[in-house]
């Protein structure tokens, strides 16, 4: 570390698609020296070229050996400090350069728990935490015996996919072995059934937890809930979410079982994204699933509105802090509320002008997206301004497309 602070530090940054353009910023602004390793896709992506000192692009179909690879090539001038995956499908793979190059950081034993629905969960169980009853898709008789103690309706889950697409809820027993047959007939091995898992369907509210970690310490924390659970906006509709009030018993109880999660799986440094959902029946939070990034859907520009501090930019701080040998250490948030509506649009370019409300302080601009961040001291006014949003863009602009390639989508 003492070598690191006493030259630029180099951080090389792995992204199969559009993310993290704010680390990249950050991470130049920390005075690092900054390279993006990505996919020809992502070529016309308005990336901050004035922030990189070099981009390697590399074919769409590169496999993990590939970019191991690329990864060595870029050491041969300079040390790699620190090797960011930015997307959650790189994840595994900048996990296993970092392991090749004897890299600190996420190794791929661990980044696959943060890929893996079936291990985040025997994890997270083994920790204590409450999770939904659940049996991989291995063996029929265990499978069978599951089906016979756990009453439906239960979901069926892809164990590495992201976002709620894929996931089916089943009803009967006969349901769930066409669905295993469904899975067979697929002509890709990562298709078939052992690649899932049922899981017992717990009606109820979906919160989301979003962390950056620091030596196995969470030193910021934003804790919301979606207005409409995921598997429900993918479906079609208006995605919201919003901060919950500071002082409130769920607040304190969700901010702990993250960092018990966290702290079980592993999770020395980097960005988290946790759900949790509290069962309608019981009341008690049962834990979802995590991921070792940034939340998608403007999830940053939200926690931002509320507390002062972006995810990502923490996060670019943290990794160039690391590689001097220096630490951020706990991050006080300011204590306003924010929140967003989000939704596809018929539109190209959707006109807001006329939600003018001065609680407004982001916009988002994407082709085919609405979207609108409010931030006000008053979490009433809050939840009523992304209530009305809700509303207004089913009209305005509103529109619903076919489930989307799931690569590069999430929540």
């Amino acid at each position: 570390m003492a070598e690191a602070s006493q030259r630029a530090v180099k951080v090389v940054c792995v992204a199969s698609y559009f993310k993290g353009a704010d680390f990249l910023r950050e991470c130049r602004r920390q005075g690092a020296r900054v390279e993006l390793l990505t996919r020809e896709r992502t070529r016309p992506e308005p990336w901050p070229h004035d922030a990189l000192d070099a981009v390697h692009y590399l074919p769409d179909d590169a496999g993990a050996e590939l970019v191991v690879h690329a990864a060595a090539h870029l050491v041969r001038e300079q040390k790699i400090d620190a090797l960011v995956a930015l997307e959650e499908f790189d994840v595994v793979t900048t996990a296993l350069a970092r392991e090749h190059l004897r890299l600190e950081g996420l190794h791929s034993t661990s980044a696959r728990t943060f890929r893996d629905k079936l291990v985040m969960r025997q994890r997270a169980r083994a920790a204590g935490l409450r999770v939904p009853d659940f049996v991989p898709l291995f063996n029929y008789q265990e499978i069978g015996e599951y089906m016979q103690r756990v009453p439906p309706p239960w979901v069926v889950k892809p164990r590495s996919d992201v976002s709620s697409s894929g996931i089916r809820r089943l009803e009967e027993a006969e349901h769930v072995w066409r669905a295993i047959d469904a899975l067979d007939a697929r002509e890709a091995l990562q298709d078939k059934h052992s690649y899932y898992l049922l899981e017992k369907f717990v009606p109820g509210e979906v919160f989301h937890v979003d962390s950056i970690v620091e030596d196995g310490e969470v030193i910021f924390i934003g804790v919301n809930r979606y207005g409409r659970p995921p598997l429900e906006v993918v479906q079609g509709g208006v995605f919201t979410t919003y901060t919950l009030d500071y002082d409130s018993h769920e607040y304190k109880e969700l901010t702990r079982l993250n960092a018990e999660l966290l702290r079980a799986l592993g999770l020395e440094r980097g960005a988290a994204h946790a759900e949790f959902i509290r069962g309608a029946e019981d009341g008690e939070f049962y834990f979802l699933e995590v991921a070792a990034r940034v939340g998608g859907a403007f999830i940053a520009e939200t926690l931002e509105a509320a507390t002062g501090h972006n995810l990502w930019r923490e996060w670019a701080r943290v990794e160039v802090a690391h590689a001097r040998g220096e630490r951020v250490g706990k991050l006080e948030p300011r204590r306003d509320y924010g929140g967003i509506a989000l939704s596809l649009a018929r539109q190209e370019r959707p006109d807001t002008s006329a939600y003018d409300d001065p609680e407004v302080v982001f916009r988002v601009e994407k082709p085919h997206h609405v979207g609108l961040v409010v931030r006000s001291e008053d979490l009433a006014r809050v939840r009523r301004l992304i209530e009305e949003y809700s509303a207004r863009f089913a009209t305005d602009f509103s529109a619903t497309v076919p489930p989307p390639d799931r690569r590069g989508v999430n929540l």
